[in-house]
């Protein structure tokens, strides 16, 4: 027998659907990402869904009602001409090539419910990968432009011709 919310279709938004591959066995996963969003969110989140699947599928949707203006990759949906939700692929294994990083998930959950909202060292940690990687790309680029010696450069001639000595 149906539950009352499931007969009348009704749901508790925001809503995290997880999507797991009953052959893969990866049910205990989807249920840890389940909870780990709930223990981050708590009452933010309207509910989570584990729904089983077969194909090797795990994918993390999110539904919920937008306070502003879509983000490339949600879709709009009107119900019943009053309410709009959006529903966002938050992570998709085939596409992404594996499964999400626990801090990753939340962030992503993060941007779409609350961007001001503090992960705690979730945030940290990837601002500190982030200005790591920042420092390595301008590292990278001034040991390019250095390396770059006149020796290197190519000679040309006065009407733009590269010197066949320098060729």
């Amino acid at each position: 027998m149906a539950s009352t919310d499931e007969s009348t279709g009704s749901v508790h938004l925001p809503r995290v659907a997880i999507t797991y591959c009953t052959q893969c066995r990866w049910m205990l996963r989807a249920a840890y990402f389940g909870q780990e969003l709930l223990s981050t969110f708590g009452t933010t989140i309207g509910e989570i869904a584990l729904i089983p699947a077969t194909g090797g599928l795990f994918k993390v949707e999110l539904t919920y009602r937008p306070e502003g203006q879509s983000s490339p990759g949600e879709t709009t949906k009107e119900q019943n001409g009053l309410e709009t939700t959006k529903s966002v692929l938050l992570w998709d294994r085939k596409a992404e090539g594996g499964f999400p990083e626990t801090k990753v998930l939340k962030q992503r959950v993060r941007d779409h419910l609350d961007p001001s909202k503090d992960l705690g060292h979730s945030d940290r940690h990837s601002k500190k990968e982030q200005g790591k990687a920042e420092n390595q790309a301008a590292e990278a680029s001034s040991a390019a432009a250095a390396s770059l010696t006149v020796s290197d450069q190519v000679k040309r001639n006065p009407d733009g011709t590269v010197c066949e000595d320098c060729a």
